[in-house]
């Protein structure tokens, strides 16, 4: 594994950590590269931060589970019982292309000998259950970067149209966590950066996972920066590096959340020791929830996939866990009672032609050898 790490500094990423914990124990810790690539000054440590994209969406499902273990909520229950202005009869329509701003993803095509009358979604029919196993028929994204403030971002994914079905595919949805998040906000009445401190990391011991971390008193120094942002006209260090969390203020429920790889194993080990969340509460998260071709969803997490070029596939067929785009991942095998946290800032070089999808399911491949070999 080490010289697959090795290779990529400079090459894949400027920057990584790596924790490997094996029966709770860590039996890898590597932090390599710089953080100032183009000097090759401050060196990446154990104690960097690094942008986990939507790894953050595991913590914020995490915090939702708590109220529904808390009966506050169901994961059946409506969403728009929490959100009332997410409800009515909406349309279906094609979305603005994340990776190609300008462009519209197509709506898919009819089924055959269907009509061509308006199909259109009720959303408030629309559950947590479905939010969260990226059912719900809501489009990928939207431009809420576009949007004057934060409130109107917010009012934006409230009234957002649909361009899918319910249930009629998997489309993983940052606009449905985005709601998730306001939702937690709505039940616990704090703010969402409040409410993930108070019921995942404290508890956890998890003090250098934070959103915005550069309000508080961490130095930029020791975060490792992402790309070069057109629109925001400067080298994103510090700050969240998705547009529509940043137009949110930096908080959201699908982007935002810094950490290290430590406290991301620490994170992961958690549902392996039971020491969050409940057996039960675990066991619906991680059980196969929904599927579609190759794509396998529990509750927030990603299942295992057959696809051999996924990055979950070198492991146990159990495995769940999340990637970021930022370039980074969790992945937690119980069989092997293994967890693999592997943070970079592969997209320090742009959008286009990265490697860490194919440096992932290498280093994981190696990690598996290496455990099984004994």
């Amino acid at each position: 594994m080490l010289p697959l790490l090795n290779q990529a500094i400079g090459t894949v990423t400027p920057a990584a950590q790596i924790i490997v914990l094996l029966r709770g124990r860590e039996i890898a810790n590597h932090a390599l590269g710089w953080l100032d690539p183009e000097t090759h000054t401050h060196p990446t440590r154990s104690d960097s931060l690094f942008d986990l994209a939507s790894v953050t969406k595991l913590y914020v499902t995490a915090a939702f589970m708590t109220l529904v273990e808390q009966n506050l909520i169901r994961l059946d229950d409506p969403v728009s019982a929490v959100l009332p202005e997410f409800s009515g009869i909406r349309p279906l329509q094609p979305y603005e292309n994340p990776l190609d701003w300008g462009k519209f993803i197509s709506l898919p095509p009819r089924p055959a000998g269907e009509g061509e009358g308006a199909r259109d979604v009720n959303a408030s029919l629309i559950t947590f259950r479905q939010l969260l196993t990226h059912t719900s028929g809501l489009p990928a994204w939207r431009p809420f970067k576009d949007q004057p403030d934060a409130a109107s971002a917010y009012r934006m994914a409230l009234e957002t149209f649909f361009s899918y079905l319910p249930n009629e595919r998997i489309v993983y949805s940052d606009v449905g966590l985005i709601l998730l998040g306001l939702a937690v906000q709505r039940l616990t009445g704090e703010p969402l950066d409040e409410a993930i401190y108070r019921r995942v990391t404290r508890p956890l011991g998890l003090e250098s996972t934070r959103y915005l971390p550069t309000s508080q008193t961490h130095s930029s120094s020791n975060i490792a920066p992402t790309e070069f942002c057109t629109w925001r006209g400067r080298r994103i260090c510090g700050e969240v590096h998705d547009e529509n969390a940043w137009r949110l203020g930096g908080v959201s429920g699908h982007a935002g959340l810094f950490s290290t790889a430590r406290e991301v194993a620490a994170f992961g080990q958690s549902f392996l020791d039971i020491s969050l969340l409940k057996p039960e509460t675990i066991a619906e998260m991680t059980r196969l929830q929904a599927e579609f071709d190759s794509v396998r969803r529990g509750i927030g997490f990603a299942l295992w996939s057959p696809d051999p070029e996924a990055s979950s596939n070198p492991f146990s067929l159990q495995t769940y866990g999340h990637t970021g785009f930022t370039g980074t991942c969790l992945w937690i095998d119980p069989p092997r009672q293994l967890v693999v946290a592997f943070l970079t800032n592969d997209v320090y070089g742009g959008r286009q032609g990265r490697g860490i999808a194919d440096l992932r399911l290498r280093i994981h491949r190696a990690i598996v050898e290496s455990v099984d070999a004994g």
